[in-house]
């Protein structure tokens, strides 16, 4: 910035009055940040960024399962995003539950994550008939609320109340988003800069602008953590910059939330866009090399685990089956088995235990009856960071 225009990143603050107080809630100003973004610096950052998310890109047309890894990288994501909002519920935990074989941790917390899946799913999906906007975001927030402990807080509806980010009021909290008045214009304001296309910012940095904006209005009463975490990988999806959406930055924002939090303040009260996106940057280029790897390896341990039954399985044929349904099926029981592949209960009890016996899954109940084995091996790969806060 130059010492001329000091202060046009700046947002300016409007009083409101809430619960008999009256409070300074701040309105940003709309993007793109002026003066613009300041690309140079951020270049060899923004490179290896682009670099990285090519190459996780790439992996999706090798992969003999693309759709296998996404559905597990999803819900991957969906336990990381939901913990930083206070959840406990971990991978295993969502997995037992839409396996309808164990619940683990309150259902409370497995339900929302689980609504997270759904939320992100559909709005995927969306996009291949509607662009991003306010109403697809609008409908993506009524999935993820529906039902929970949310649900009492205007599921799809942008807030008529104000709300505030810490503290126990908004006249001690950290940070007071704009008042309802100004709302609607902000919100306009950001759907105008999503569709905008005169702006010759990439989209990577587009989609990192809009993330901290989109926090900044926080218009729902509750779930905006999660849905602005989730428009990263929209807007890439909507602007071709990924075929398939596998960058998710919740476990680096996880690792890294005190920074974050900072950052986003910093933005507020100084402008200081570029030193938020030179942070956010390195947490692509680490998401998107760490589910590279993560992808590979799972590739190289199903291989493996397929050779191993070839060559050492007495019941090769069914023992493959069992084992190809639990790449997308981690938990399963015999019951489950047998309704969903069609073999008979002799031959799925015997493949299972040939499977143990292998070291390719392993019993997690101890029980004698209504035994549940999961695919040890294929957990731990994507489970890794996901121990709750």
């Amino acid at each position: 910035m130059t010492d001329e225009t000091p202060n046009m990143r700046l947002g300016r603050f409007a009083k409101t009055s809430v619960g008999g107080e009256t409070v300074s809630a701040f309105v940003p100003p709309p993007l793109p940040p002026m003066p613009p973004v300041d690309v140079l610096p951020l270049l060899g950052k923004l490179s290896a960024a682009e670099r990285a998310l090519g190459r996780l890109d790439g992996i999706t047309m090798l992969l003999p399962r693309h759709d296998l890894f996404l559905y597990m990288y999803v819900r991957k994501e969906a336990v990381l995003s939901s913990q930083i909002e206070g959840t406990q519920s971990t991978l295993t935990d969502l997995l037992r539950y839409e396996a309808t074989v164990e619940a683990g941790q309150p259902f409370d917390d497995v339900r929302e994550v689980s609504n997270y899946v759904d939320a992100m799913m559909f709005g995927l999906d969306r996009l291949e008939e509607l662009p991003l906007s306010l109403r697809l975001i609008r409908e993506m927030h009524a999935r993820l609320m529906d039902g929970n402990r949310g649900g009492d807080k205007n599921p799809g509806e942008f807030r008529r109340s104000q709300n505030w980010i810490g503290g126990s009021r908004p006249g001690n909290a950290m940070f007071v988003p704009p008042p309802v008045s100004e709302l609607t214009r902000c919100l306009s304001d950001f759907e105008t800069f999503i569709h905008d296309e005169t702006s010759d910012l990439p989209p990577l940095l587009k989609a990192g602008l809009l993330h901290v904006q989109f926090e900044t209005l926080h218009p729902f009463l509750d779930g905006n953590g999660r849905i602005g975490r989730l428009l990263i990988t929209l807007y890439l999806c909507s602007k071709g910059s990924l075929r398939a959406p596998l960058l998710y930055l919740s476990l680096f924002l996880k690792s890294n939330r005190t920074n974050y939090y900072r950052l986003l303040q910093n933005v507020r009260e100084t402008g200081a866009w570029e030193d938020w996106l030179a942070f956010y940057l390195t947490g692509v280029e680490q998401t998107a090399n760490q589910a590279f790897e993560a992808a590979t390896r799972i590739v190289e341990l199903f291989k493996a685990d397929r050779d191993r039954i070839m060559a050492d399985s007495d019941r090769a044929g069914s023992s493959l089956r069992v084992h190809e349904w639990m790449q997308s099926n981690p938990f399963v029981n015999s019951n489950r088995l047998v309704e969903r592949i069609g073999l008979s209960p002799p031959t799925i009890n015997a493949a299972l235990a040939d499977l143990e016996r292998l070291g390719i899954i392993s019993e997690v109940t101890g029980k004698r009856r209504n035994r549940v084995f999961s695919y040890t091996a294929f957990l731990d790969i994507l489970s890794e960071g996901t121990d709750p806060i």
